[in-house]
């Protein structure tokens, strides 16, 4: 136990004096730098797998909230996405969001992984690991998609969808902040991905949920007919597993852990990124018991992940009262919000879209509040970065919509999107999955 103690303390005294992430004087001879380059891959390493893990979250919230009879369908969505995602992002995404970026865009081909044994000093990290940790986050984006569609739109459609989505149109909004393109010139900070993680996909989800139309029989008559999800336990372990992977998700944002600095604003991100889901479960809590008396366990699960969407922006700078009160107002807007989309009929079974989409906008905006950015020297007001935040915000909200908005017109137009209406009611684990979830229970 000495010896592992006297080990630790040496790699801290190391730690403490190891130059910054991108100090140019780095090399592959000097101790310190050797440090801080295990210990900043470690960190994309131990995030990303984190970050995966949140897919099996997000399969898991689906699989609950969704009927019986559509529960295998969505974990297959959710293990194909994923894998495509990661595709996609190898074959083109990756390079498209981050090298040799002009304003708009990256370049295309596949990314070069380092060659064995080789060190990417000049970074600071393994670049393969920074491969990693942003290829989840991709695969994330369409995760959102996957729930608010569920339940009416086929296998192969909805993965050519995938397709473009995490080879193509996330990378390219990606690249015009975390690529170092037209909007991070311009001062838009944006973290961990309220908007360019979350609102991608609660944007490319709405815009399916439009123009695919909701299921059959939820909006009957100006009613709107209720379809309850057939394991709430399930939908709360997904939620719980998200909040868990969310740390890696925000925490390894922090993109170094070479020094005492960074492994402390990491820490306080844990703090922030948990107290901000605190804060959604208890407004969401306490505002559906005020307007309909009895508390909705599935407004307070996605009072949770709202309130971890609306801190992504920005995790690290808050106080925790700030952070609670900010994870409070995405959960308040989950509450609101979900009733507002029935009047619209949109069909979003999972309410990721004011999870991700709406929580991601105030995310978003609320930046402004708590940090500002550094342009040409100097330092925005809280006005001026508002206004980047909301530019940032209408432009990739644009972009994304209207480009998603047209593959799903094709798709609808070419080889359709929704199965036939026999087949919707049959549900989509029997009539195109072959497989059912719970095969001894009457369909929901």
């Amino acid at each position: 136990m000495n010896k592992i103690l006297t080990l630790s303390a040496g790699l801290l005294a190391i730690g403490a004096a190891s130059p910054a992430l991108a100090q140019e004087a780095a090399t592959v001879t000097d101790p310190s730098a050797n440090v801080a380059y295990i210990l900043n891959t470690l960190l994309f390493l131990i995030g990303g797998f984190l970050v995966m893990w949140m897919a099996a979250g997000f399969a898991m919230l689906e699989a609950g909230l969704v009927r019986s009879k559509n529960v295998t369908m969505q974990c297959l969505k959710n293990i194909s996405l994923y894998s495509l995602g990661g595709l996609m992002f190898w074959a083109t995404g990756y390079n498209l969001m981050y090298t040799d970026v002009t304003s708009w865009i990256g370049t295309f081909g596949p990314y070069s992984m380092q060659a064995v044994g080789a060190a990417d000093v000049e970074t600071g990290y393994s670049v393969a690991s920074d491969w990693f940790f942003q290829m989840v986050f991709c695969a994330t984006a369409a995760s959102i998609v996957s729930g608010t569609v569920a339940e009416r739109v086929k296998y192969w459609p909805f993965m050519i969808f995938v397709l473009v989505l995490t080879g193509f149109l996330y990378p390219i909004t990606g690249s015009w902040e975390w690529g170092a393109g037209w909007l991070d010139q311009m001062g838009f900070s944006d973290f961990a991905g309220s908007t360019l993680v979350h609102s991608v996909g609660g944007w490319a989800a709405l815009s399916g949920a439009i123009i695919i139309g909701p299921r059959l029989g939820r909006y009957v008559d100006g009613k709107v007919n209720v379809m309850p999800g057939s394991n709430i336990p399930l939908a709360t372990l997904g939620t719980f597993i998200l909040w868990l992977g969310w740390f890696g998700f925000n925490g390894a944002s922090q993109l170094a852990m070479g020094t005492i600095s960074d492994v402390s604003d990491v820490s306080r991100i844990f703090v922030n990124t948990n107290m901000a889901a605190v804060g959604g479960v208890l407004a969401a809590v306490i505002l559906t018991q005020l307007m309909y008396g009895k508390i909705d366990v599935t407004m307070a699960l996605n009072g949770a992940l709202a309130g971890l969407v609306s801190i992504t922006a920005e995790p690290l700078t808050p106080s925790v009262p700030a952070s609670i009160m900010i994870g409070a107002v995405g959960g308040l807007i989950v509450v609101v919000a979900v009733p507002l989309l029935d009047k619209l009929k949109i069909d979003d079974v999972v309410g990721a879209i004011p999870v991700h989409l709406l929580a991601g906008i105030w995310g978003t905006l609320i930046v402004a509040a708590n940090t500002q950015s550094e342009v040409d020297g100097v330092t925005l007001s809280i006005g001026a970065q508002l206004g980047v935040q909301a530019l940032g915000v209408v432009a990739i909200g644009a972009f994304t919509f209207i480009t998603t908005a047209i593959i799903w017109s094709i798709l609808k137009f070419t080889i359709g999107v929704r199965p036939t209406e026999e087949d919707e009611r049959l549900g989509m684990d029997i009539t195109e999955v072959g497989v059912e979830a719970y095969p001894e229970f009457v369909k929901g």
